[in-house]
């Protein structure tokens, strides 16, 4: 078998080069591959005889860095089936070199790692911090933001040129102030070494970069991290603490049903009115609830966090296993089908009946609209929503025949069948009744509102303005919707 031997140049100039690997690489017959031309130590050795065949223009004419690193293993293990070949790049081999990984995945052709070395411990006697605090070592070309901690030292590597060094910056903006300050560092443990502060924004602007730059973030303090999950986590277990507020220490799941209901409502209340920052607020307010009932867990030795997170995920992605599997769907209809399907395979014999799973103090309506959606999965309902119309016309004819008997008994009763009615009706017309009474009740205190404001305008009294007048302005208000 035809071999690759990977040569780490190291970070800076000749000098980090060990004898051994300038004796191999000055004594090579032929070419030497290598992951980029520009680098110290092969400038050096290019002007001894050494001659280099690179793979930048690979860089130049690829978008992206995944199908760079596959390309130029590709071509090295084709040529390594004729005859060894030496491959050299930056740095350490095996420190944030997705080439290197490749290579040592396939099985075509043997690889062998001759050393090199590494710029970390430069890196940090130049920056004046030690990894033990925490560390994070990011890849410039390839990570996502959910990756950073902040509260870690962080550096990025292979920032070597200006538009990595702004989707870093453009990332790193997305969490910290354009003026936290960052450090830049060039060449660190060489003669050619420089280290800048500059301000975040100015990552990109008035300054150069290259395959030996590295950019350190240093840890943030925690005012700048409220916007985190593990700020707002450590947030609510300090409230529950034994320091903490006396408020928030007593609160059980019992004592804070209430506000989980009120903190619904006041989130469909911003949605109906489509404000933005307050929808945000509410819905603040409602993650404020699941991290109160899920530190009482913790504090009670129950359950965290991290298992109601863990287990909405694990649902999500089994009940969706057209996105995270290979299940095909049609339609959101096949959607529907599925997650009732999985959902009855997850509770197994949990429930007896049908009707089961129906929070007991759901509001009436919502309930009754509830009822009716899961009685109709299994073929309990009306198909043609004409015999729903009619059933309400009979309903309404028995709501008149108990007021006409004067028994207030039925009549509570029929009542009761129109709206269980009316909400079958919104079922069929995919509307949630809840949401849309919801939202009538909003219009008649907006359009009521709009009388009073204009009976005070005109100096009236409500209670002697007559319902004509009231009438009129009613119009008036609906017109002005």
């Amino acid at each position: 078998m035809s071999k690759i031997e990977i040569i780490g140049l190291g970070a800076s100039d000749m000098d980090q080069l060990s004898l051994g690997i300038y004796k191999k690489l000055k004594h090579t017959q032929g070419v030497v591959y290598t992951r980029t031309i520009d680098h110290p130590v092969i400038r050096s050795l290019k002007q001894e005889g050494v001659s280099f065949e690179a793979f930048d223009h690979v860089y130049e004419t690829e978008e992206q860095f995944a199908n760079v690193y596959h390309i130029i293993v590709d071509t090295l293990i084709e040529k390594a089936k004729d005859t060894p070949i030496i491959y050299t790049l930056p740095g350490h081999p095996m420190l944030a070199e997705k080439t290197v990984q490749l290579l040592l995945e396939q099985k075509e052709v043997e690889v062998e790692i001759a050393g090199g070395q590494s710029y970390l411990d430069d890196l940090f006697t130049v920056l004046k911090i030690d990894p033990i605090d925490g560390f994070q070592f990011i890849d410039g070309t390839s990570f996502e933001r959910s990756q950073l901690n902040y509260r870690q030292h962080t550096v990025f590597c292979q920032v070597y040129d200006p538009f990595i060094a702004s989707e870093v910056k453009l990332a790193l903006l997305e969490d910290l102030p354009a003026d936290y300050e960052i450090t830049v560092v060039e060449a660190a443990g060489s003669t050619h070494e420089m280290i800048r502060t500059v301000p975040l924004e100015d990552l990109d602007r008035s300054m150069e970069v290259s395959n030996l730059t590295s950019v350190y973030v240093p840890p943030a303090p925690a005012a700048l991290l409220n916007h985190t999950f593990t700020r707002l986590r450590e947030t609510i277990a300090t409230l529950r603490s034994p320091n903490g507020c006396p408020w928030d220490k007593v609160q059980t799941h019992e004592s804070l049903r209430q506000y989980a209901i009120e903190e619904v409502y006041e989130l469909i209340d911003a949605i109906d009115n489509q404000d933005e920052e307050n929808i945000i607020e509410e819905l603040g307010d409602i993650l404020l609830q699941v991290m109160l009932h899920s530190q009482i867990g913790e504090d009670d030795g129950y359950f965290n966090i991290d298992d109601v997170i863990g287990s909405i995920t694990d649902k999500m992605i089994h009940r969706h296993p057209h996105v995270f599997a290979d299940t095909t769907v049609e339609s959101v209809d096949d959607v529907y089908k599925n997650w009732d399907e999985l959902k009855k395979e997850e509770k197994g014999q949990q429930r007896k009946s049908m009707l089961d799973g129906v929070p007991k103090h759901l509001p009436s309506l919502s309930k009754a609209f509830k009822l009716q959606k899961k009685a109709a999965k299994v073929g309990f309902g009306w198909d043609d929503v004409s015999d729903i119309w009619n059933k309400l016309d009979e309903e309404v004819t028995e709501a008149r025949d108990a007021i006409n008997a004067e028994d207030n008994t039925e009549i509570e009763k029929e009542f009761g069948d129109v709206l269980f009615v009316l909400a079958n009706l919104t079922r069929y017309y995919k509307i949630n009744p809840e949401i849309a009474l919801n939202q009538t009740n909003q219009k008649f205190i907006s359009r009521f509102s709009y009388i009073e404001e204009q009976l005070s305008t005109q100096r009236k009294d409500m209670e002697s303005t007559t319902l004509e007048e009231m009438d009129a302005l009613w119009d008036q208000a609906k017109e002005g919707e």
